[in-house]
C-alpha cells in the first residue's frame, strides 16, 4: 500500500515521499478528482462538483478541487494509490473490490473512504418478452444458448453483470455472450440479433428507452425479488431495491422492480478531516446548482448519501452527516 505525503508547490500539491496511503494529512489546497471519459456521466458529474466547489467553497476556504478525465473506476484507484488525485469517482462494486482486496483488485486500498453516494446505476437487465417466465432474474436461465449482450469487455459494465448474475447461480458461459456498448447493444436487439442486454445506468436509460419505442410490449426489464437482492448482497452490502416508476419508459404499463448499485466519491484518508467536511457540506447546501449543471446530480439527497457505501466514512463527511442526524451503520465508522 502507498502512501503519499504532499507538499505545495507552484503547481499545486505534489508528492514529494511515497511511503503508505494512511498519512499525515493535507490542508486546505488544491485537489484533484478522477472522472472517467468525457463521453460518460462521470466527467460532468465532476466538473459540476468541482465548480460548485469554486464559486461556494474557494473564495472563503482556499479548498479547490479540479475535476480529470480518467480510463474510470479503475484507474482512478490506481491514482489514489499513486497519490496523482486526492478523490475519485467510483462504481460501487469496484470500491467495495478495493476495499476488501477482491475481484479484479490485488490489495486492499485501507486508505480510501467514503465521501457520499452520488447517484445510482439501476440494473436494466432486458430481455424478450418470450423468455420472461416470471419477471424476475431467474429467468436469465432461459437465455442459455441465446445471444445476450454482458457490456464491452472488461468494463464495470461486464464485471457488475458477471458478479450480480453469478450470486444468483446463473451461469453466464452457458449464454452467447456479445460485448457491446450501451447504444450497440440496443441497436441489436431491435434487430433481433440478440436476446437481451444489460445496461447498468441511471434511469431513464437511453439505450433502454430506444428500446421500449422501438419494441414496446416485445421487450420487458426483469425484476429482482427481496431473496434475490440478498443473494447479490451476500459478499457486500451495496445493492439496494429500486423502483423504475411506470411510464419511466415509453410503452412501460407498470412499476419495475430492479436493485441499483451506487456510484460513490472517494477520498484518501490523508485529506484533512476539515477539508473534507466543507466540501460534503457544500455539496449538500447546494444541491440545485449542481442540478443545474447536471441531471445526474438530480438524483443526490441527503436521506440517500450513505446508501450503499462500501467503505467507512472519511472523518468529516461522517462529522457533517451526524450534525444532520442521520443514522450512521457501524460498518461505515473507523473512528
Amino acid at each position: 500500500m502507498t502512501q503519499t505525503r504532499f507538499g505545495k508547490s507552484s503547481r499545486g500539491w505534489v508528492a514529494t515521499a511515497v511511503l503508505g496511503l494512511a498519512g499525515a494529512a493535507q490542508g486546505a489546497g488544491d485537489y484533484v478528482m478522477g472522472t472517467a471519459t468525457t463521453g460518460g456521466t462521470y466527467y460532468p458529474v465532476g466538473v459540476a462538483i468541482s465548480t460548485l466547489i469554486k464559486v461556494k467553497l474557494e473564495p472563503s476556504t482556499d479548498i479547490a478541487v479540479s475535476a480529470i478525465s480518467s480510463a474510470g473506476s479503475g484507474e482512478n484507484l490506481k491514482l489514489l494509490d499513486e497519490g496523482q488525485i486526492q478523490f475519485g469517482i467510483l462504481q460501487g462494486l469496484y470500491g467495495a473490490y478495493a476495499w476488501n482486496g477482491t475481484g479484479p483488485v490485488d490489495k486492499k486500498y485501507e486508505g480510501l473512504r467514503s465521501v457520499s453516494m452520488l447517484w445510482q446505476n439501476v440494473e436494466h437487465f432486458v430481455v424478450r418478452q418470450e423468455v420472461a417466465e416470471t419477471g424476475t432474474i431467474a429467468d436469465m436461465t432461459n437465455l442459455y444458448g441465446e445471444s445476450f449482450s454482458i457490456g464491452k469487455r472488461n468494463s464495470g459494465t461486464e464485471g457488475s453483470g458477471r458478479f450480480i448474475l453469478g450470486k444468483l447461480g446463473i451461469d453466464v458461459e452457458q449464454v452467447d455472450l456479445a460485448y457491446l456498448g450501451y447504444g450497440p447493444s440496443a441497436d441489436a436487439l431491435q434487430n433481433g440479433n440478440i436476446d437481451g442486454m444489460n445496461i447498468p445506468a441511471g434511469a431513464p436509460a437511453t439505450a433502454v428507452t430506444r428500446a421500449y419505442a422501438s419494441l414496446g410490449d416485445d421487450i420487458t426489464t426483469l425484476s429482482f425479488t427481496d431473496q434475490q437482492l440478498a443473494k447479490v448482497n451476500s459478499d457486500f452490502e451495496l445493492w439496494t431495491p429500486y423502483v423504475i416508476a411506470a411510464g419511466t419508459y415509453p410503452n412501460q404499463d407498470e412499476d419495475i422492480h430492479t436493485i441499483a448499485q451506487p456510484n460513490i466519491l472517494a477520498v484518501r484518508n490523508d485529506v484533512s478531516e476539515d477539508d473534507v467536511y466543507q466540501i460534503t457540506k457544500t455539496i449538500y447546501e447546494n444541491l440545485p446548482f449542481l442540478n443545474n449543471i447536471h441531471p445526474a446530480t438530480k438524483a443526490m439527497a441527503l436521506e440517500k448519501a450513505i446508501a450503499g457505501l462500501p467503505m467507512p466514512l472519511h472523518p468529516g463527511a461522517l462529522r457533517f452527516y451526524r450534525e444532520q442526524g442521520l443514522t450512521i451503520p457501524d460498518r461505515l465508522v473507523q473512528e
